[in-house]
């Protein structure tokens, strides 16, 4: 078992949370001294910096969320001077105005030790070849992995995104370890190989992948891996933390959280801690940022954090696979539903893709959900019988898991869209006026 750092890696659990208790206060002071925004919030909530003493006490401080940094819009949130910065990513902006986020050197340096520590932590090293399928540019994810892939010593190829026939010539022309990229892309590249007669065991030396960018079930990971023998490492992160910077170790469970950059807490609705191993909101309190502070931040993903020593030796804290966003939360007459439930019903059955999308309606305000799943090609069928079969058993798993009716339609092998980022699974073309 490699490590970057074994000592820090594997110290005891009561060291991490004296560490982190200690970055946390010295967080505090700083923030409450230098940013007017989160002062103001301290103040409000009747709370000073020497009023955190424990790890407990953090739960005194006030809650930050999305609309803070929107409502904040392009710098205001920022506590270093532009000449104290080296760079600024902004979000897309898709659900409202975009995030700018600062970095000094410092930062930049934070961000890529997290990554690097979990490239060695799935088997990464410098004989490895990594292809960088990722956006470059204001998207974190591309020159974040970048740049934590040349730290270490990996030979790194800035593919970015698109021209996918070109990123399979190279897969196949350059020894080629490593990709990221995409869940959803890494199919794509799957089925344009399948269509070229390309096999990714015998015409590359591809074996593992990071994928981070949109949700993904563990089954798309065992049918990527029976397909193409790529094992998918899962990567946890946002812009507003640093980037993508959390990375699942070769036992594939958990995100390894590194107690010197992030502190996690998993609350329930009514903002109160749950017990451990318990799913609930996601809130973490970055302990190094300079630039841009985050504590406290109420993401909208949910998950359950364990402290259990992981099978690789790591004792860090264990972020579970996430199990839906509190904000991408689709209600349907009435019930909550979550894409991520939907890809997991379409990952238990072999006769479907990934490829899915869901589109919302409604009709004298009764809202209509559509699940469109591409085919596998293998269970192509012009039989009418045994199409039928396959969306009524759909049609019946999908109505155990979401307790509502949704209409699923079979689609053939590549007519849904394809997506180099981030898939859109989800259209919500719901009118209320």
């Amino acid at each position: 078992m490699a490590f970057l750092d074994e000592k820090f890696e594997t110290m005891p659990v009561d060291e991490i949370k004296a560490m982190q208790l200690k970055l946390l206060k010295e967080l505090i002071e700083r923030t409450y001294r230098e940013s007017k925004f989160y002062r103001e919030k301290m103040d409000k909530a009747g709370v000073k910096p020497e009023d955190i003493q424990t790890l407990d006490d953090i739960r005194k401080l006030p809650m930050m969320v999305k609309t803070d940094l929107r409502d904040n819009y392009p710098d205001k949130l920022f506590v270093r001077p532009y000449e104290d910065l080296v760079r600024i990513h902004v979000s897309s902006g898709t659900t409202g105005k975009p995030t700018v986020v600062g970095y000094t050197q410092t930062d930049l340096d934070n961000w890529a030790l997290s990554l690097q520590r979990g490239m060695v932590s799935f088997g990464a090293s410098k004989k490895d070849v990594l292809q960088n399928a990722h956006g470059y540019g204001l998207f974190t994810g591309g020159i974040g992995v970048h740049e934590a892939a040349t730290k270490l010593g990996l030979t790194v190829i800035p593919a970015s995104t698109g021209n996918t026939n070109r990123q399979i010539d190279m897969l196949c022309d350059l020894p080629v370890t490593l990709f990221a990229g995409t869940p959803s892309y890494l199919f794509h590249i799957a089925d344009v190989c399948d269509q070229k007669g390309i096999d990714i065991r015998r015409d590359t030396k591809l074996h593992m992948a990071i994928s981070g960018g949109e949700p993904w079930s563990e089954s798309m990971r065992q049918k990527l891996y029976e397909r193409t023998g790529i094992k998918m490492y899962n990567c946890y992160g946002a812009s507003e933390f640093y980037g993508p910077m959390f990375l699942e170790c070769t036992e594939q469970n958990g995100f390894h959280i590194w107690g010197d950059l992030a502190l996690i807490e998993i609350l329930d609705e009514q903002g109160n801690p749950v017990k451990e191993g318990e799913r609930g909101a996601i809130v973490i309190t970055m302990l190094k940022k300079e630039a841009f502070p985050l504590i406290r931040y109420k993401i909208g993903d949910v998950s359950s954090l364990t402290w259990e020593k992981c099978k690789c030796g790591r004792t860090h804290p264990r972020l579970m696979r996430l199990s839906g966003r509190t904000d991408d939360m689709m209600v349907i007459r009435g019930v909550n539903v979550f894409p991520s439930q939907i890809e997991t019903v379409i990952g238990e059955m072999p006769f479907l893709s990934t490829f899915y999308h869901l589109t919302v309606t409604n009709d004298n305000y009764m809202d209509h959900l559509l699940v469109e799943v591409e085919l596998n090609e293998k269970y192509l069928t012009e039989d009418m019988n045994e199409l039928n079969k396959m969306a009524s058993t759909l049609d019946r798993r999908l109505k155990d898991i979401l307790n509502i009716m949704a209409e699923v339609k079979l689609a053939l092998p590549g007519t849904l869209p394809r997506f180099e980022g981030k898939a859109k699974h989800v259209t919500d073309n719901r009118s209320y006026e």
